[in-house]
């Protein structure tokens, strides 16, 4: 597969684009990540979200730890080319690593943060190591 269409991708000076994984039927935000060429080239490849994870420094495969993986259905690319917005379908309806639908879970109501989205499943369920 040709890797010509990467270069249209204005990458930050780090070698990274923002992404934000939209649900699919909902448009939904779920949340925002950030990718490098590699992970966009594996996430058009694999038709899953892959991610570059800055905490961690690797590749990071939505969901390889807890099975929340998001199935991509299209990939998009702004006007200035340098942000992704993916379409995906969430599988087991949780994005967030707090057991959340989203990561946007947290909304500003007379200047506090209020949280408007339960825990779906605690993240102790969900990163069980056995």
């Amino acid at each position: 597969m040709s890797e010509i269409w990467l270069n249209k991708v204005n990458w930050t000076h780090d070698g990274m684009v923002p992404v934000i994984a939209q649900e699919a039927g909902t448009g939904a935000v779920l949340m925002f990540a950030w990718m490098d060429r590699e992970a966009l080239k594996l996430t058009a490849e694999t038709g899953q979200a892959v991610y570059w994870s800055r905490s961690r420094k690797k590749l990071w495969h939505k969901g390889e730890e807890s099975g929340h993986v998001q199935k991509v259905i299209e990939i998009r690319l702004d006007c200035d080319e340098d942000v992704i917005l993916l379409t995906v379908e969430q599988v087991g309806g949780i994005a967030c690593h707090t057991g959340r639908h989203s990561c946007f879970f947290q909304k500003l109501e007379n200047q506090q943060w209020v949280t408007d989205q339960p825990v779906l499943k605690s993240p102790e369920e969900i990163y069980r190591h056995e």
